[in-house]
Order: C-alpha cells, then structure tokens, then sequence
C-alpha cells in the first residue's frame, strides 16, 4: 500500500505562481524515478482542464489519463509552501502534493489525505510547520484532530445526589478512555464547574491529558445546585485546539436554546450530534437516488471535481455517502469530502437532495455519472 515517508515531503519552498510549483513538483517526480520527463505537460494539461485546489490550503496536482503510461512507479511528492502559491481564483497553496498514479492505488492514500486535511484548523498548522516528522504525522493521521467524543464517553440518568458525583462520573469516564490521568481528575473535581445556561454545566481541565475528549453525564432526577437546575454536565479534557470545534457546537447550541437536545436520546444519538455537527442535515421528504460509478479509475480529482461542478448548481442541499464505505454522508458540494470517500470503480453512490430543485439535481448528476463525468462513458 502506498504511504507517506519524511522523504517524500520537502519543506520551505517557494514558487512565483502555480505553472513553477506544478513544474518543480513534476521534476522531482521524474528526479526519483517515479515519472518520465514529458510528464509534466500532462500535469499542466489536467491543471488548465481544472483546478486541482481542493482547499484549505492544499491542492493535488497530477497528470492526465492521457500521460498515465509515462507513470513508472506509483508514488507522492509533497512540496510546503509557507509563504503561499497563488493557484488562481483567489485561493492559496501551501499543500502542493504531487501524484503519479499507473491506476487506482493513490485512493487510499487521497482517502486519508483529505480526510485529515478537512479537519478544522489544518491549513494554519501546514502553513506554520517546520519539520518534516510533525508534518507527515499529520498528513498520516497521526496528529489527534478530532476530539474523542463517542457512546462510551457518556453516562445517562446517573443516580446523583450532588454536581460532585456528577463530576468525578464524567472525570471517571475520561480516565477509562485513557484521555487523561489521576492529576485530571483530582483538578476537576477540586475546581467549581460553570453554569452554562439551560440546564448545562461544564467542567475543564489542561493537566495530566494524554487525547483530548468530551464527556457528558446527567442525573437520574434533576438537581439543583443555587438555585439553578443540572440537567447535565459536559467535561472537556483540553489537550490541544481540537476540544474547540465541539464547544463552539455547544456555544451555537445555546445561542439557538436548542441545548435540550443533549438530554434527549441515548447515547449513541448524543454523540452523533458532535460527529455530524459539520454536515447539513436532510429530512425524511428528502430526494435519494443511487448512482454506480463507472469510472475505470474512480472518483479520483478529475471526476470528483465534475460530479462537485454539477451539485454546485443547485440550490438544494445535496449529501452523497458511498455504499461501500463508512457509511457517513458528507456535502457532495465539497471536493475535499467527496474524494474522501474512496470512490472507486463499481461504487454504488447514495445521494439525497432537498431543496425545490431537488429532483433536478439528482437527475443532472445521474447524467453526469452516466456519461463519465469528464472521461467518457
């Protein structure tokens, strides 16, 4: 299986604009072999067809079907730019990874990339790094940036008498999940939780975090605690920036008093509110329509920026989840989420649309599938 090394990355680059990081990336692909040299018209050739940004900082450049038998080797090479390329259409690259692919084994390794790479926050850390080891840690998955918030981390209905109890459950619970440490628990515990509002109360801590993670815990019967109700308690084990995404979830939450939904449901559904927080929700009246894709190579740049081209006419929400994947549906209107879901050849791909152009949407990309989004049946 292809991966990542140190060796493949080369750090503090520069380039005027993306024809000269496109063309030093294409050397260096031919310098190790992996390329011959007139490799790099293919690499331009595809980057006029259509831009290979797929944001947050990073694009993936690469040749042409046409120039696949100029690939000797399947491989990646990665130049960071901390300065910035301008990649046209007012986006900036500081990811430019180069790929030489002989058929589909790059699709697992663009499966990750883009899946690491779609994490909040990522662009300022590949701009900021400097060393190649924390770098490929990221772009391995390696770099914890989602914090751990699942059904294991979450006790319902805990027969409490007092906000304390509450509070050593759910520090308990974070040390099981070996997020954190006794120092963690014991500082929680001595420290007062904040009232949040709406029946919600939150508890922190920096000390002795190995992962950062969220627990959650309610009471059996509602508790009071000067004269304002617990319903529930969130902790947060604060070990880096990634803790911040759910708790703006929470902020938003309270903003909108919809926090009565954390006490609603098992824990299971609790859980799926943070994971699914980023994703547009559908309805039950929502269009589905099941689509299998032919593309020899599966949905890799070329074909994944056609299918996102055509939802991004429609004004309708539009989600596609991949019948052979993880079962998660992601915005089919964003090119970074779509290749991560490791599309290839014989994927059957579910979409489900909402809007009043819903019907249209799911037919003109039922076309688009059809006709071999930019490749030819």
């Amino acid at each position: 299986m292809l991966s990542l090394t140190q060796q493949d990355i080369v750090l503090n680059q520069s380039a005027t604009d993306k024809t000269a990081a496109i063309s030093a990336l294409a050397s260096e692909l031919s310098q190790h072999g992996l390329v011959a040299d007139g490799y790099v018209d293919g690499m331009l050739a595809r980057e006029a067809q259509n831009s290979t940004f797929l944001g947050n900082g990073i694009a993936i450049p690469h040749g042409t079907t046409d120039t696949r038998d100029l690939v000797k080797h399947t491989g990646v090479k990665i130049h960071h730019y901390p300065n910035g390329v301008n990649w046209g259409e007012g986006n900036t690259v500081y990811l430019a990874i180069g790929i030489a692919a002989k058929s589909d084994e790059h699709l697992g390794i663009l499966k990750q990339l883009t899946r690491v790479l779609s994490a909040e926050g990522v662009a300022e850390q590949i701009q900021q790094s400097t060393d190649a080891s924390s770098l490929i840690a990221l772009l391995n998955g390696e770099t914890q940036l989602e914090a751990d918030v699942d059904a294991a981390l979450i006790a319902l209905n805990f027969p409490a008498t007092d906000l304390l109890q509450l509070t050593a459950v759910a520090g308990g619970l974070l040390k099981n999940h070996q997020a954190v440490g006794r120092d963690f628990v014991a500082d929680v515990i001595a420290k007062d939780a904040s009232y949040l509002g709406q029946g919600l109360w939150l508890a922190s801590s920096r000390q002795d975090v190995q992962r950062s993670a969220l627990s959650f815990v309610t009471p059996l019967q509602e508790l009071q605690v000067e004269d304002k109700p617990v319903k529930g308690l969130l902790m947060i084990a604060a070990g880096n920036a990634s803790y911040q995404k759910p708790l703006k979830q929470v902020s938003q939450w309270l903003y909108q008093q919809q926090v009565q939904r954390l006490f609603e449901g098992d824990a299971a559904k609790i859980s799926s509110l943070f994971a699914d927080s980023s994703e547009p929700q559908t309805s039950a009246d929502a269009n589905t329509a099941v689509y299998k894709i032919r593309n020899a190579h599966g949905l890799h740049a070329r074909p994944g920026a056609m299918l996102v081209s055509v939802a991004k006419k429609f004004e309708s929400t539009i989600q596609v989840r991949n019948l052979q994947g993880d079962g998660k549906s992601v915005n089919a209107k964003s090119l970074m989420k779509v290749i991560a879901l490791g599309v290839k050849h014989g994927h059957a791909l579910e979409f489900t649309a909402e809007g009043t152009d819903a019907g249209e949407a799911l037919n003109a990309i039922g076309d688009a599938i059809a006709t071999g989004l930019g490749e030819g049946k």
